[in-house]
């Protein structure tokens, strides 16, 4: 029997016509089955998700966090996940820096890629005598941003716009002492122009460093603040071991594969932000 079927195995492998047939009927049937079972799967982890989210906040409110109490109007994030949002969770690294600089007592501030507004509205809430001037080249990550500073009531604190270049940041009316909060993408060169930074001699600024769209951008960001500002470094963490060590409530009773889904926040590598205080400021 074996002799059999060796031959036979022999006789298709030699007639490509044969194998051609068994590769479009037995082959690609098997391959239909796998990826219907993957499928399926994907399925059953995605209603997981979902159900994990909803639990987290079903009224679109932040648990927890540097904006504890802020609402989403809609389930949805712009260029980022929403969930750690929700959580509370989302850029914990920056925690201590956000607590320091609501405090500080900024009169205007800036968010250069606010995407829905988690820091434009966040910001707006914790201070609520700054003005906030939200940009984003995403039409619906505005849209978004209008929605959520309407719906926390911070709509007459928070001045929304499309396109933010070094030009239109020097031409922004500042009061007293402004905080520029960007989130741009790999745009940090252009944006932060050896005559936008002498602009920006007094205030300070919490950039957010794309050195995978360029990896000169953090070494040339250095450079051109170093005359008028102190940098702190904060380093981001692994979404792994943000499933790992992160504790909330509300992932309890979750597996550890799931918690890295509700936590992950997909970076494409390690990052870094650069928060810097402006050294005229701080010896007035």
């Amino acid at each position: 029997m074996k002799s059999v079927l060796k031959k036979a195995v022999s006789l298709m492998v030699r007639n490509d016509r044969l194998w051609s047939l068994v590769d479009a009927t037995l082959l690609r049937a098997a391959r239909a089955a796998e990826w219907e079972r993957g499928r399926t799967e994907r399925d059953a982890r995605r209603r997981r998700f979902d159900a994990a989210v909803s639990a987290i906040s079903p009224d679109l409110r932040v648990r927890h966090g540097i904006f504890k109490g802020m609402t989403y109007a809609e389930r949805a994030a712009a260029g980022s996940q929403l969930a750690p949002k929700l959580l509370g969770s989302y850029e914990a690294e920056l925690r201590g820096i956000i607590e320091r600089i609501c405090s500080t007592g900024y009169s205007d501030i800036v968010d250069v890629g606010c995407a829905e507004g988690y820091y434009a509205v966040g910001l707006a809430l914790r201070m609520p005598n700054a003005k906030v001037y939200a940009y984003d080249v995403d039409e619906e990550a505005i849209r978004l941003c209008r929605r959520m500073a309407d719906v926390n009531g911070v709509s007459s604190q928070v001045v929304t716009g499309a396109f933010c270049d070094a030009r239109t940041l020097m031409s922004l009316p500042f009061t007293g002492k402004a905080l520029i909060v960007s989130d741009c993408e790999g745009y940090e060169k252009q944006l932060f122009t050896p005559e936008s930074v002498a602009f920006l001699a007094p205030h300070d600024v919490l950039v957010e460093v794309h050195d995978f769209v360029d990896i000169e951008i953090s070494s040339y960001l250095r450079g051109v603040f170093a005359a008028t500002h102190d940098i702190e470094v904060i380093q981001s963490i692994d979404d792994i071991k943000k499933a790992q060590d992160y504790s909330y409530p509300e992932l309890e009773g979750l597996d550890l594969a799931m918690r890295r889904e509700v936590l992950a926040e997909r970076r494409p590598t390690a990052m870094e932000w650069f928060f810097m205080q402006s050294r005229a400021a701080a010896a007035a």
